[in-house]
């Protein structure tokens, strides 16, 4: 008897999705959940209870002025939506130390572990006291009703960095006069 692969994946969905243990969920009244669904692009196009479903898997951290999030070179699982404060993103060369961007409320990082197993590619330290939902891909792939609409608002969300970048590497190359290697 042949199997198909497609309903083995989804046995195998629904398995996984029973044996994850979910955190208690946030306590969030309708108002913060659409002001969520409003602000946060990684969310977009989500329904009320499938957006409540996945806030539910969040895991709520605070962040004190100062504090790394996370570390370039770290292995990295999971993705932050930052949801009170600022953070940067900071990336080193040397003994420099770049800022990259600065993000507040709505704003996602750490998605390129996420979607590509990757380590850190940079450093995250919160500016200022904040608050960061963190996503764990386990979970994230254990509700397939979210995950995607979340990957493919990943996919969006980085695609739209990629275009500010390439701006920037092309007023730094018309300055410089010097052609990227590679």
């Amino acid at each position: 008897m042949k199997v198909d692969p497609a309903i083995v994946k989804i046995f195998a969905e629904n398995v996984r999705a029973d044996i994850i243990v979910r955190p208690a969920g946030l306590n969030l009244d309708a108002a913060i959940v659409q002001k969520i669904a409003n602000k946060v692009k990684v969310f977009q196009g989500m329904t009320a209870d499938c957006l409540m479903s996945t806030l539910a898997m969040a895991e709520h951290i605070p962040h004190k002025a100062g504090d790394v999030v996370f570390n370039e070179g770290d292995i990295g699982s999971s993705f932050h939506i930052l949801i009170a404060g600022e953070v940067v993103v900071e990336k080193a060369r040397g003994d420099r130390v770049v800022t990259l961007a600065r993000l507040s409320a709505g704003e996602c990082f750490g998605e390129m572990a996420l979607v590509g197993g990757h380590l850190r590619s940079a450093t995250v330290r919160a500016t200022r006291d904040s608050a960061t939902m963190r996503f764990d891909r386990e979970r994230v792939d254990a509700y397939s009703d979210s995950a995607h609409i979340i990957y493919r608002n990943i996919a969006s969300v980085l695609s739209a960095r990629l275009d500010v970048s390439s701006e920037m590497l092309t007023d730094l190359v018309l300055r410089t006069g010097e052609a990227p290697i590679g």
